[in-house]
């Protein structure tokens, strides 16, 4: 199934999102929600959201999020505000599983959320705890590090001084509103105080945490706040491997959450599903 559209109304204005179904199209088994990262889309997910719904027998729901992809871009002299994340995991993700009538009190659904959307994925959660089944969160953020600010930095430059853009292009249709919105704010001075650290203490579904050794974005310390105020979080970290889990080591990345999802997902036996056949391609690098 290719990419579709669904219009929400966030901010004051009508916003379109845009978004595909992928796995087995039996609406018996668990949907899981893909978050991607600051930079990320719908296409930059490549075919990982397809290997990880047939590995786990989940469907799976992928959109790029407001400034992304081929959703509604943001305007050129719109700023992220410093609660962007919180806006996302209170406004626009609740407003989309709404648009596509997904019953989150009857079925909650799966979070899997990278980066940014680890930790839009964190917040959902803490807000909406009797709608999230489960959450993964890779390299999720729950504070504001100088590692991960000297790197944003470094990508501010080569996005001025090198192909990235013409990079970002094949997954955007308006790669400053990807770029722009997402550097600017975590360059911010102001958002250098971030901080959900409080916020997550009040997330109660379980939760695997996982993280690169080698994450260029954040220190292990990002997973390992989120174990001490959420009590029964699974952590997994991955030698030579960095911001991307799920890009560098795939397999292993899949075999954790197929692992940490098993005790939680009741077993089904659905007769002949149909699936999305959906492959999600590209990646900027």
């Amino acid at each position: 199934m290719s990419a579709a559209f669904v219009d929400i109304a966030w901010a004051g204005r009508p916003v379109r999102i845009e978004h595909q179904w992928v796995g087995p199209a039996d609406p018996r088994l668990p949907l899981m929600v893909f978050l991607h990262e600051g930079l990320g889309s719908l296409t930059m997910w490549r075919d990982f959201p397809q290997r990880l719904c047939a590995a786990t027998a989940c469907r799976g729901l992928v959109y790029s999020r407001p400034g992304y992809g081929k959703s509604t871009p943001r305007a050129a002299e719109e700023a992220w505000g410093l609660d962007f994340m919180h806006s996302q995991a209170h406004e626009v993700l609740p407003a989309l599983l709404a648009a596509l009538q997904i019953d989150t009190a009857a079925r909650p659904p799966w979070l899997f959320g990278h980066s940014d959307g680890g930790s839009i994925a964190l917040l959902h959660a803490a807000a909406f705890p009797a709608r999230v089944a489960g959450a993964i969160v890779l390299a999720p953020h729950i504070k504001v590090e100088d590692l991960s600010l000297a790197s944003i930095e470094k990508a501010r430059l080569a996005y001025l001084q090198t192909d990235l853009r013409s990079k970002l292009s094949r997954h955007h249709d308006d790669p400053d509103s990807a770029f722009w919105g997402w550097n600017r704010i975590w360059l911010h001075p102001p958002f250098r105080h971030w901080t959900i650290e409080a916020e997550i203490g009040a997330i109660t579904c379980p939760l695997l945490a996982l993280q690169g050794v080698d994450d260029e974005y954040g220190t292990m310390e990002q997973i390992a706040g989120i174990a001490r105020r959420v009590p029964g979080t699974e952590l997994r970290a991955f030698a030579d491997c960095g911001h991307s889990p799920h890009r560098d080591q795939a397999d292993a990345v899949i075999a954790a959450v197929s692992a940490f999802m098993a005790p939680h997902t009741a077993p089904t036996a659905p007769t002949a599903p149909t699936t999305y056949n959906a492959t999600l391609t590209g990646d900027p690098r």
